[in-house]
């Protein structure tokens, strides 16, 4: 299956999970807002440090607009490939088609490693 238009670069498998293992500490030692409303309120507010999109969204344009806020306030957002998995990551019962740190807890070293590595990421993509 091909990729959603709003995923703009692939991410690695090990940023994907270390994305999930930052969501998980996060929600214990930290702050996680759940969903795409309070997502898009934390970045319309500038208190994401890192937001997470599910690509298995249905529509798609349920989340299509969070890249381009994250964009616009310099906030690094990283896509995963399950909804599933994103809300389970996230500490809720049912799949999440986004959600975002607010606090980072115990995960402010790792969110930092997955921020520069997104970076990075970003700029080989805009060179090519």
């Amino acid at each position: 299956m091909s990729k959603p238009f709003y995923v703009k670069f692939d991410i690695p498998k090990e940023v994907v999970d270390a994305a999930y293992e930052a969501l998980q500490i996060a929600t214990q030692t930290g702050n996680v807002c759940k969903g795409t409303n309070e997502t898009t309120k934390a970045i319309e507010r500038v208190q994401a440090k890192l937001v997470v999109i599910a690509e298995d969204v249905d529509p798609p344009e349920v989340v299509a607009h969070l890249p381009i806020l994250c964009e616009e306030r310099k906030i690094p957002f990283v896509f995963v490939p399950k909804k599933q998995k994103l809300g389970t990551s996230a500490g809720i019962d049912v799949p999440a088609a986004a959600a975002c740190i607010v606090e980072a807890g115990d995960a402010s070293a790792l969110l930092k490693e997955i921020s520069k590595r997104i970076e990075n990421l970003k700029k080989r993509g805009s060179s090519e």
